[in-house]
Order: structure tokens, then C-alpha cells, then sequence
């Protein structure tokens, strides 16, 4: 957990990605936990409290679906220590599957989807009213863009509040462009919070209709 020096105000919840199925524990050197370190670190604000979740073990184990009920377990800790405060919720692979599955929770306003494990089927009714933000790298060979294109156009009938990045040139792991990944990631959580107002590319992606502002090739610099 990363505290802001001056009180909190609202929490990022970060969920690392994992495995269709596996029972052993997430050990702290887990790469796919210590890949959104560096992630987490960036999101600190004046304010802003960062959770950086280390699941109980590693696999999704459907029907059981852990991750799931280890950030519905997250998500009730936080509003028992943070009564009121808005929550953003950002998942990695199938940290992202974890994140919109449970961005029903009444603290959550926005969700964060990086390379989201998304299956058809995917139900999307819970992210009514939230934000979300999706990005899918062009060179992905572990999950399918095309999975995540079909899921933000589901979630694009419940909001209006949807965008989706292509980062071209960029895979499952999210390291040939790493700090395009997270400034992308730290401008939506930053502006979903009010912290500064939204970055223009993503404002405008929102504002599109479908299925424009839902395939969007991330520049090369955003700034």
C-alpha cells in the first residue's frame, strides 16, 4: 500500500495477471505482480492511496474465479478504511478480466484494462455508469485485441464513457513502450479523479461514438 503524506481522499486498486488455472501462491517476485509495480508507484498523488494487490494464488480457476473474490475482498477492506472514497480500478491482463468483472462494487467509478484477458461472454452490465478505459498492444500473443475491441463496444451500450488504445508495437507484456502504457494509465486515473483534467486524446475517444474512440493507435508521444 502506498499512502499519500496528507490524508487520503480516493484509492487505486492495481490487480497484476496471472494464470487460467494454478493453485500455488503469488510469491512477492511473481513477475506478473512485479510488473505493475512501477505502474502503481507512478499513480501516486496528493490524495490518492494505491493498493497494489498480491492474489492468494495465481490461476482464475473457474468456476472458483480467486482473483475475483481476492478484489471483491479488496474493494470491501478499502470502503471499511476508506468510508466515501472513490475508487479506480487498474488490471493487467487477467488482472483487467478481475477489474471489470467486479466494477459493480459501489466505490468504483472507473476501470483501467491493460491487455484484459476478455472471453466471449463476457458480462458488462456492471460497468453501467462507470468509466473504462482499454488498451491492447498489436503485437499481443497471449490475449485477444479483437476480444477486448467486441467488450468495449458491449460496455459502450451501458456508458458513455468508453475508449480503447491500440498500442502499436507493443505485446502482452507491456515493455517495448512501457512509460507510453503509463502516462496513458496515470492521465486516466489522474483525470478520472479530478486530479487534472483528462487528457485530450482520451476525452475525445469518450466522446466518440461507437465504434469510433474504440480502436485508437496510442502516439508515439502523447505529451
Amino acid at each position: 500500500m502506498l499512502k499519500p503524506p496528507a490524508g487520503t481522499n480516493a484509492v487505486v486498486l492495481v490487480l497484476h495477471g496471472g494464470r487460467e488455472r494454478g493453485t500455488e501462491p503469488v510469491r512477492r517476485h511473481n513477475l506478473a505482480y512485479l510488473r505493475m509495480v512501477p505502474v502503481a508507484r507512478a499513480l501516486r498523488a496528493p490524495g490518492v492511496e494505491v493498493w497494489n494487490l498480491r492474489y492468494r494464488v495465481r490461476g482464475w480457476n473457474a468456476p472458483v474465479l480467486d482473483p475475483v473474490e481476492d478484489a471483491r475482498w479488496a474493494l470491501d477492506e478499502i470502503a471499511g478504511v476508506r468510508p466515501g472514497a472513490p475508487v479506480v480500478l487498474v488490471g493487467h491482463s487477467m488482472g483487467g478480466r478481475a477489474a471489470v468483472r467486479v466494477a459493480g462494487h459501489p466505490s468504483v467509478i472507473a476501470v483501467c484494462a491493460l491487455a484484459p484477458w476478455i472471453v466471449p461472454g463476457e458480462p458488462f452490465e456492471q460497468l453501467r455508469g462507470r468509466s473504462l478505459l482499454i488498451a491492447h498492444g498489436d503485437r499481443e500473443r497471449t490475449t485477444d485485441p479483437a476480444r477486448s475491441l467486441w467488450f468495449a463496444r458491449q460496455a459502450k451500450t451501458v456508458t458513455d464513457r468508453v475508449a480503447r488504445f491500440s498500442v502499436v508495437g507493443d505485446g502482452h507484456a507491456m515493455l517495448r513502450r512501457a512509460g507510453d502504457w503509463t502516462r496513458l494509465v496515470v492521465d486516466f486515473v489522474h483525470g478520472e479523479l479530478g486530479l487534472r483534467p483528462m487528457a485530450p486524446d482520451i476525452a475525445k475517444a469518450m466522446r466518440e461514438a461507437s465504434p469510433r474512440g474504440l480502436d485508437v493507435p496510442l502516439a508515439a508521444s502523447r505529451r
